[in-house]
């Protein structure tokens, strides 16, 4: 799965793509909607290839927990983030058993989950690794 120039955005809903920089930001497209926006640079943007979450011994890429969702789901939609904090956390539990139970908080899963729905949404998710990827594109 690949989360090159996919970001998240403080204060908006939702996942964008980077069409572009500009002076003051960059260009974003809504991955839901197809609309384009600019956003300042005083927005708080992370990008979703730079985000991980705490295990017991590590911390994982989100790339990675998505492509375990994807594989569990057979690529399909994961179930809602609107579902109760505690089944979220069992289903968070059977995709990551060795999560960090003090670090990781049930916004962190309700927004991990919300992502992975908006991907699958758009056909953005694979359950392949990334280096299979890489290896089929070379041939």
């Amino acid at each position: 799965m690949k989360l090159t120039n996919i970001l998240a955005i403080s204060g908006k809903p939702g996942l964008y793509k980077l069409l572009g920089r500009t002076r003051g930001g960059v260009i974003v497209e809504s991955i839901a909607e197809k609309k384009r926006m600019p956003i300042s640079a005083t927005n708080s943007i992370s990008a979703l290839e730079e985000i991980a979450m705490y295990t017991d011994t590590d911390e994982l890429p989100i790339r990675e927990i998505m492509r375990r969702i994807a594989e569990k789901e057979n690529n399909g939609a994961a179930p809602s983030a609107k579902a109760d904090p505690k089944e979220l956390r069992e289903y968070f539990a059977q995709i990551v058993p060795d999560f960090d139970r003090d670090r990781v908080y049930d916004a962190h899963i309700k927004k991990l989950i919300q992502w992975y729905n908006i991907l699958q949404a758009a056909d953005m998710v694979s359950k392949e690794h990334e280096d299979e990827e890489q290896t089929e594109t070379a041939e």
